[in-house]
């Protein structure tokens, strides 16, 4: 099969082994972030009684979700335009093909959820595709960001971001949980080209697990992706697309490397082998815009699930597709997604 292999893992329930080494700088990774009080009233806000979530972007052009119980939530990156009056020069070209901070949080404000039931930022990496609108949404929503010391080195010697978003930091340990309001978060080592990490994040028993920006799927990434019962997985090229296409061979041997992207046909079968009974939603996130479609990466992931005799729904909460075995659906690029109430 064309692409990376992923190195197969089983799941065999035993404790995890967490060692103490430093990330970073030297603060042990055995330590315990500092946790934001828990003691919020719920908010009936129409949202559901369990996990809701949404993508306002997925891809090189800009990445940011949120995901959320009834008390509140957290936006996964925040790699979206900003607002105006954040904009450095006048004149700053800023893209155009993926929502503004304020038109996610409108999306957010009609299903329910309110600028301060936003509670935080989880960062995986420090990508302008991923952290553009940092600065802005902690403020906007006056929450934290969440990322381990070494992303946020990387970040403020690498990005055009102000030094003052220290402030906001609270530190995140690989391997080490935290809690932000009901849900608790799990950081896992990626495999990328700069300090990366995904995300496991548990709610009364499901598990929502983020897997992006990777170019293969290392032992300790696939402990955590294969007990998602939501799994938000990197489809980003088509093998045959890419090598065929007009990227440069350096560029193509970045993507296709260890610490590049995910190939549909790795993911597809990462999912398909690590299937369990448990497991609802596969979310295809980071598709390339020149080096992979929608139609592509979801018929490989459905091929791939139906060998193995499967049946696999559309995502559309139609009644004809409710008694499938799993639900799969590619995350738009430009445009927000669903509203989807998990749980």
């Amino acid at each position: 099969m064309a692409g990376h292999k992923y190195k197969g893992y089983t799941n065999d329930g035993k404790p995890l082994k967490i060692a103490f080494d430093v990330d970073g700088d030297d603060t042990p990774r055995g330590q315990m972030p500092e946790e934001p009080s828990v003691d919020t009233p719920v908010q009936h806000s129409g949202v559901g009684k369990g996990l809701c979530f949404m993508s306002f972007g997925s891809g090189s052009s800009g990445n940011c979700a949120y995901l959320g119980t009834p008390r509140g939530g957290i936006l996964i990156d925040a790699g979206i335009r900003e607002p105006v009056k954040y904009h450095r020069k006048k004149k700053n070209p800023e893209r155009q093909d993926v929502p503004t901070l304020d038109e996610a949080l409108a999306l957010l404000e009609h299903n329910g959820v309110s600028r301060d039931m936003v509670k935080g930022v989880l960062l995986t990496h420090a990508h302008q595709d991923h952290m553009r609108c940092l600065y802005p949404a902690v403020n906007t929503c006056h929450c934290s960001v969440y990322c381990t010391m070494g992303v946020m080195a990387q970040m403020l010697q690498r990005c055009r971001i102000s030094s003052r978003i220290r402030d906001r930091h609270v530190p995140i340990f690989k391997e080490i949980p935290f809690r932000v309001l009901d849900m608790e978060i799990t950081a896992f080592e990626t495999s990328h080209d700069v300090k990366s990490v995904g995300f496991s994040i548990e709610y009364e028993g499901e598990r929502f697990v983020v897997a992006t920006d990777m170019g293969i799927i290392t032992e300790r990434a696939a402990h955590y992706m294969s007990r998602a019962n939501y799994l938000m997985i990197e489809c980003n090229y088509d093998h045959d697309m890419l090598e065929q296409g007009s990227y440069p061979a350096h560029l193509k041997a970045r993507v296709m490397g260890d610490k590049g992207h995910l190939d549909n046909a790795v993911a597809a079968r990462f999912v398909a082998d690590h299937y369990h009974d448990d497991l609802r939603y596969a979310f295809l996130c980071h598709l390339s815009k020149d080096n992979n479609t929608e139609e592509i990466a979801l018929s490989v992931m459905r091929r791939a699930l139906e060998e193995k005799g499967l049946s696999v729904g559309d995502g559309s909460n139609a009644a004809s597709q409710n008694s499938r075995d799993i639900q799969i659906c590619a995350l738009p690029r430009y445009n927000a997604s669903s509203w989807y109430v998990l749980a």
